[in-house]
């Protein structure tokens, strides 16, 4: 399971910098599929008993749509910096940076918000491991984009 993640989220990437951008129908298809990889993941770890399940499952929906939104904006700014990383300006730069950064606090404000949801609805202990599971994921998607952009020449 996880190394079908991993190569979900590596396919998800492959976009950046190859020959030809893939369609926004193909990319939001890879999303889909991580999103997917992402319910299998979290439903194995997490291990709910069938209450946890059912006060989770909602929460997390909801969670994923506003997370979604976030990812939007982000998938446009790795598209825009495939355009132009060998051509940045001073200005742009500092655009991009300002953007990948009120992209990292939304994400961070979200987290910070559903968890005290989890939290209530379910106990801390398992609030915190979902968010540990969620960061670990994050931090294998933010791997595998920067493994794949260049730095900015």
């Amino acid at each position: 399971m996880k190394k079908l993640i991993v190569l979900a989220l590596m396919a998800m990437t492959t976009f950046a910098y190859g020959q030809d951008a893939p369609t926004d129908a193909y990319i939001e298809l890879l999303r889909s599929d991580i999103r997917a990889g992402k319910v299998e993941l979290i439903t194995q770890v997490m291990e709910f008993t069938a209450e946890q399940s059912s006060a989770f499952w909602p929460l997390h929906r909801e969670y994923e749509l506003e997370l979604s939104k976030i990812n939007d904006d982000k998938v446009k700014l790795i598209k825009e910096y495939a355009q132009i990383w060998d051509q940045m300006t001073n200005q742009k730069a500092r655009e991009m940076v300002k953007t990948m950064f009120d992209l990292q606090e939304k994400r961070l404000k979200l987290k910070k918000s559903y968890y005290k949801k989890f939290e209530k609805a379910l106990s801390s202990i398992i609030a915190a491991k979902f968010i540990q599971l969620e960061n670990q994921i994050n931090t294998i998607i933010d791997m595998q984009i920067a493994q794949e952009y260049p730095l900015i020449q």
